[in-house]
């Protein structure tokens, strides 16, 4: 039984997507170590990127080819400094170079050495293929496919995997599904995040546990300071106006200040006199800030991907400002490890890329991810956290994937905050539900998902060849 971990569909890295753009940084890097491996890196004079499927038409708008160079340069995803990234791709369109993994400089003009090719090849909708070449080599060739949330697979054939075999260590509880991992909750008498927690410290100590969770939790939290405090227009030629800072200052009173620390920021917001409506414009407002900040290039936090990386921010950010102004670190690490647990389901069992299953892949998983956490943090049952998860995914079944211009803006950022709101209601909608007239189980609804994926007409999965994309233009706009 393969164990995905939280911590990696809870991934911190650029934006604005985590199938075309942090998949790609990390193929590059994988082609980087794979030339070091063969000890014909230094050999390498030029480079070239062959792009596939979802990853050619969006490619663009999703920085595709950006990210590719700024993997082939030797960057880190997940620490480069953002405001160097514009100067970095500025310096290799202008000199016609690229700083190979950081040590030395080859010829690489991104207008001939990036080659969108409309074709899909028939392993995955997100291909991308790297070739390099040097005096003293043999032209080297690798494959890579981002199949969503971060996460590269090259295509092995049968005769390339014997003998392999994934070696993982022993996990007190072992489970493959939705109903195996309710059976250890039942057993135990233990929530799912402390079940989850248990299975993960068969990974990393308790210590590094914890710090990991803080760091994707203070990426998360910085991610919506920035987004509440930045106006102005997105880019990408769709010229969107960023509607995080205005709603921002009015909840505020009219007006934005910067404060000392994000504490200082929520404890602000909590002064804050809620009602019913401003509850929805705050959920709405997080959510936004977030996407904004993803479609900017912005570091975020893939919950289970950039393009709904949002969702879960806005449903914890609801939970700590309005809901509970008493919440905790350790309710976030329990809401982080509840909602991971639940992406994993979906990542094993159907598929988190908007490229294989449309928006239901990426906005549905998300918010079933944060009812879930939402669910357990308000005391939610076992039981009744799985309810919760299936209800959010219930609602976004068929969800289509049809983003204008390939940017992940229009729908994108508005669907963030309809996820989070349905998620919520879904925790309470939940907490009213006795799980003995439940009727439909979570792991049945991921099924449904898998396969209404399969049966959805490919030009509804992130190829901008239908829906939206194809009935607004960049010219409406």
């Amino acid at each position: 039984m393969e164990y995905v971990s939280v911590f990696e569909m809870l991934k911190i890295g650029i934006g604005p997507s985590s199938s075309h753009t942090l998949g790609p940084w990390r193929a590059a890097e994988a082609f980087l170590k794979e030339l070091k491996e063969k000890q014909i890196l230094e050999k390498v004079q030029s480079v070239r990127v062959d792009l596939y499927g979802s990853l050619s038409l969006t490619g663009k708008g999703h920085a595709t080819d950006l990210a590719a160079m700024l993997g082939l340069s030797g960057t880190d995803p997940e620490y480069i400094p953002v405001e160097s990234i514009s100067s970095i791709i500025e310096t290799i369109r202008k000199d016609k170079k690229l700083h190979l993994a950081g040590k030395f400089f080859i010829h690489f003009d991104p207008e001939k050495e990036v080659v969108f090719n409309k074709k899909f090849l028939p392993f995955h909708a997100n291909g991308i293929t790297f070739t390099a070449q040097g005096k003293g080599m043999e032209t080297y060739e690798s494959t890579f496919y981002s199949i969503g949330g971060g996460f590269i697979v090259k295509e092995k054939t049968e005769e390339s995997t014997k003998g392999e075999a994934k070696q993982q260590p022993a996990f007190p509880y072992e489970f493959d599904s939705a109903k195996e991992l309710l059976a250890h909750c039942q057993r135990e008498g233990k929530k799912i995040s402390e079940i989850v927690f248990e299975d993960e410290k068969a990974l990393r100590n308790p210590q590094k546990i914890h710090a990991e969770l803080l760091r994707v939790w203070s990426t998360m939290a910085e991610c919506a300071y920035i987004g509440c405090h930045t106006e102005g227009t997105l880019p990408g030629g769709l010229n969107v106006r960023r509607r995080a800072y205005d709603i921002h200052k009015k909840l505020m009173g009219g007006e934005v200040i910067p404060y000392a620390s994000f504490q200082d920021w929520i404890e602000a917001i909590r002064k804050r006199k809620v009602d019913f409506r401003d509850t929805l414009k705050w959920v709405t407002c997080f959510s936004l800030a977030v996407n904004e900040v993803n479609a900017s290039l912005g570091r975020v936090v893939t919950a289970p991907t950039n393009g709904s990386s949002g969702v879960i921010p806005a449903v914890l950010l609801y939970y700590l400002t309005i809901d509970n102004h008493k919440g905790t670190q350790a309710q976030v690490e329990q809401f982080l490890l509840t909602a991971g647990i639940i992406g994993s389901l979906f990542k094993k069992h159907a598929t988190i890329s908007a490229a294989m299953g449309g928006c239901q892949a990426e906005i549905g998983v998300s918010s079933a991810m944060a009812a879930a956490g939402l669910c357990e943090l308000w005391g939610g049952t076992p039981e009744q956290v799985m309810i919760a998860a299936e209800i959010a995914m219930e609602h976004h079944l068929g969800l289509t994937c049809d983003p204008i211009g390939g940017l992940v803006q229009i729908p994108c950022i508005e669907r963030n905050a309809m996820g989070a709101i349905k998620a919520i209601n879904a925790a309470e909608l939940a907490l009213e539900t006795n799980p003995k007239n439940a009727k439909v189980p979570l792991d049945k609804v991921i099924q449904t998902m898998w396969q209404t994926a399969q049966d959805m007409n490919t030009k509804y999965k992130e190829t901008s060849e239908a829906g939206l994309a194809v009935a607004v233009s960049i010219a409406d706009c």
